[in-house]
């Protein structure tokens, strides 16, 4: 494997509201980051304590988004790959290879290569996997401070049928995504929330 390798992962795809969040990660040749997995098979406070240990021994880091107004314009797949190049491009050190958890890669002036299950296999991929996932709770946690009573703090922002439930309550807010399907009903109806 070459010596600066990043991995590339995201977190959000499914959400109704909100950034998709893209993570690069350049590990060194040695790194201490013990429980190190896909962001999914760890609890929140396992992420969190992994998040700082990455971020203080990574090579290089970097989390990027791709907007709820750029995935209507765009649709997710693209916007994901846009979100996808930016986290490589704000690289601090440029990479001699990427891997990409998932089926694509984005346009990129290094070589690239999709794996699936890449954030189970590869440390860096991992690495991208809990930046993309803590970087997205994060921004959840403020927009449930904006928009109280739909609960983003606990769903983060995925179709629940609690959140469905606080759409159809109370509306979309900015920054839920139109092109979404439950999104769009609600709309259909006309309610949309100010800030």
């Amino acid at each position: 494997m070459l010596a600066l390798t990043a991995g590339v992962d995201e977190a959000g795809r499914g959400a109704l509201v909100g950034n998709v969040v893209a993570a690069a990660v350049i590990l060194p040749a040695r790194f201490a980051l013990p429980g190190l997995t896909d962001s999914k098979k760890l609890r929140a406070r396992q992420r969190e304590v992994l998040f700082d240990g990455i971020t203080a021994q990574a090579l290089a880091w970097c989390a990027a988004v791709a907007s709820p107004a750029e995935i209507d314009a765009l649709n997710i797949h693209h916007a994901t790959l846009l979100a996808m190049r930016r986290a490589v491009e704000g690289l601090a050190t440029a990479p001699q290879q990427v891997l990409v958890d998932g089926k694509f890669t984005p346009t990129l002036a290094m070589p690239a290569r999709a794996i699936v299950g890449g954030d189970a296999s590869e440390a860096c991929i991992a690495a991208a996997s809990i930046i993309a996932k803590v970087t997205r709770d994060r921004q959840m946690a403020e927009l449930d401070a904006r928009f109280p009573g739909y609960g983003f703090a606990a769903h983060k922002g995925y179709g629940t049928r609690a959140h469905l439930a606080a759409l159809a309550r109370l509306g979309a807010t900015p920054e839920h995504r139109r092109s979404y399907t439950p999104v769009r009903a609600v709309l259909a109806g006309g309610l949309l929330q100010q800030e």
